[in-house]
């Protein structure tokens, strides 16, 4: 989507908002049942973060940051720089992802094989992934980017 598409979205976004505004407890079961729709899905929680747990090296300039998430069963190794996000799964397997930066989903990935991804979009806010392997839902803790 380029920058007039995206003015031109925000302007249409005004106009049903004063035409045809979306009643408020329509809203609020719209947002309820969003909430509910990866009800079963396993959370992996933040083990290893580098903005809080690595040593600073000194004179390092633009480091990425390092994330682990782990289930138990599965770690996500997530590697955030400003480029975008490179990352892989542990044990290594294929998978879809998502990246979750509001609540529509974000960049559609794919792991390979070996469990690596990556995406040429940083994330520039909250955001979170969405792992779908095999029959099995794996959402990450929410994080700053």
């Amino acid at each position: 989507m380029n920058d007039n598409d995206e003015g031109l979205e925000g302007e249409l976004r005004e106009a049903a908002a004063i035409l045809d505004p979306v009643p408020a407890p329509l809203r609020q079961i719209a947002v309820e049942a969003y909430a509910l729709h990866d009800l079963d899905a396993r959370i992996a929680e933040l083990t290893f973060d580098s903005l809080v747990d690595a040593i600073p090296v000194r004179g390092a300039i633009d480091v990425p940051r390092m994330l682990t998430f782990d289930t138990g069963e599965l770690t996500v190794d997530v590697e955030v720089t400003s480029e975008g996000l490179m990352g892989q799964l542990l044990p290594p397997q294929s998978a879809r992802i998502e990246v979750l930066d509001g609540p529509r989903a974000g960049a559609a990935l794919t792991a390979d094989p070996m469990g690596r991804f990556t995406t040429d979009t940083p994330p520039t806010g909250p955001f979170a992934l969405r792992l779908r392997t095999g029959g099995e839902v794996v959402v990450t803790e929410w994080l700053r980017a």
